[in-house]
């Protein structure tokens, strides 16, 4: 039987499909190559070696058959002294010294009231736990669902300690 020319097999297209794939890996592998830069430093003893990362006083070599990178930007800013602050820009909204002091003691009281809370919490919990023996109640005649229980309370006292210590430290950092 004769095969129509827009008829093409199973073969004869994996055939086209394997060929294409072996050409675009053919043409992208130099290309990879190619992205690679060398560079020519001189370390401390005053030896050169070759690198293929840059580092501060490196020269780019040109190498047959590369495309040398081009050399790596210093970050924005390094001029500057590391321990400096950055500029504040002169729209940015300022507070005067009066104003802060009122938030950082609305701050402080607010903190205490969430300790003094929090530690009320931590006593009413330490005193359903009893050192690790609470009372059992009436639906815990499972003796899992008592032990369940006694391991949720403990939970709740090493959260609530947590939170105890958490708000010491920020009181601690008010001014």
């Amino acid at each position: 039987m004769p095969m129509e020319m827009n008829q093409i097999t199973p073969r004869v297209r994996a055939r086209k499909l394997a060929a294409a794939f072996t050409l675009l890996c053919g043409l992208a592998a130099p290309t990879l190559a190619q992205a690679q830069s060398v560079f020519l430093c001189v370390n401390a003893n005053g030896q050169r070696e070759l690198t293929d990362t840059y580092r501060a006083g490196c020269k780019t070599i040109d190498v047959p058959g590369t495309i040398a990178a081009p050399a790596p930007r210093k970050a924005v800013g390094s001029t500057r002294a590391a321990n400096a602050p950055a500029a504040t820009p002169p729209s940015f909204p300022s507070v005067n010294s009066a104003q802060q002091k009122a938030r950082d003691a609305d701050r402080r009281e607010i903190l205490n009231d969430e300790l003094r809370a929090e530690q009320q919490r931590l006593a009413e919990l330490r005193a359903e736990y009893k050192n690790g023996e609470p009372d059992r109640l009436g639906n815990e005649r499972n003796y899992a669902k008592y032990q369940a229980r006694v391991a949720q309370l403990s939970e709740a006292i090493n959260r609530s300690l947590a939170n105890v210590d958490a708000l010491n430290r920020e009181l601690a950092g008010i001014k």
